[in-house]
């Protein structure tokens, strides 16, 4: 069977509680949508995306997907795969491209999204963002794969105990107390970032 353009999909809630009535939301996604969402999981690994189609299940985060499942054709599905972006470790680290941060190496990741980071205050010359940017820059973040998910590369960088200093110090420039309190009470020792290609 030849790959369909829409795939009639059932969509549910996959609630962390034991119990939990939600309702199913029945509608028709764009196949390049629904395989963006497998990528996420599986990553480009065309055997496994055919078995999930034949399959009709995916559990994407809090959302359960389910349709009816059918034997897509390999040569199909390869022409689609080739529609999508590829790792490249040889893409360098751009802070303008830079669309979210995470901190990790405590309990919980603290995330960080530009937009929470780029805003600031009446008088306020300098973001945290900035600050964050600056730092991550100084030595270049090590290429870590792209996420299908983010629709982003991935980059990787380890903090010295200096570099973390100077992002405590500037926590206080975020609008946001909760998310400045975490940076400068919680531990943390890299910084996960995801940066978008530029649209050619």
């Amino acid at each position: 069977m030849a790959l369909p353009p829409t795939v009639r999909v059932k969509l549910s809630s996959e609630a962390a509680e034991s119990i939990s009535l939600t309702a199913v939301v029945v509608q028709d996604m764009p196949l390049r949508e629904l395989v963006e969402y497998m990528l996420g999981a599986i990553g480009k690994d065309e055997v496994r995306l055919r078995q999930l189609l034949l399959r009709g299940s995916l559990v994407s985060g809090a959302s359960r997907f389910r349709w009816t499942g059918w034997d897509a054709p390999l040569d199909d599905l390869r022409q689609l795969l080739a529609t999508f972006p590829d790792p490249d470790p040889s893409r360098p680290f751009a802070a303008v491209h830079c669309a979210r941060a995470t901190l990790r190496g405590g309990r919980q990741p603290i995330e960080i999204s530009r937009e929470a980071g780029i805003r600031k205050g009446l008088f306020q010359r300098e973001t945290f963002w900035d600050a964050l940017m600056k730092v991550v820059s100084a030595a270049a973040p090590a290429y870590a794969g792209y996420s299908y998910r983010e629709r982003a590369d991935r980059y990787l960088r380890d903090f010295t105990s200096a570099e973390l200093a100077q992002l405590r110090t500037a926590a206080p420039l975020l609008r946001y107390t909760i998310l400045s309190d975490q940076i400068r009470a919680q531990p943390f020792t890299r910084a996960e970032l995801y940066a978008t290609r530029p649209v050619a």
